[in-house]
């Protein structure tokens, strides 16, 4: 796959075979890291809204949004201690909106 020249002339292509391979490889793991966060909100939304209306799912959204924010601190998209920041006030919310 031949990389292709930016639409902003001002930045510069690599020309060394090494850095345009990791050209490559940064923008597959920007994709996949992307999709990563972008389920996790996903999860997280889902797990409030639940949380919010009363629903009888609210335990398994809220199970499902925590498993996908181990799964991507796991993966090295967020840190650990985000993770844990997230979990905390997920959960906090949701208990306020049960109240």
């Amino acid at each position: 796959m031949p990389v292709r020249a930016p639409a902003d002339p001002r930045i510069p292509v690599a020309n060394i075979k090494s850095q345009i391979k990791r050209n490559r490889q940064n923008e597959a793991r920007r994709l996949r890291n992307k999709a990563v966060r972008s389920e996790l909100k996903t999860r997280t939304k889902r797990a409030l809204a639940a949380g919010e209306a009363g629903a009888a799912d609210t335990d398994e959204q809220v199970r499902l949004a925590i498993k996908r924010i181990d799964t991507a601190a796991a993966k090295g998209v967020i840190h650990k201690n985000q993770a844990a920041r997230r979990k905390s006030r997920l959960i906090a919310r949701v208990n306020a909106a049960a109240k």
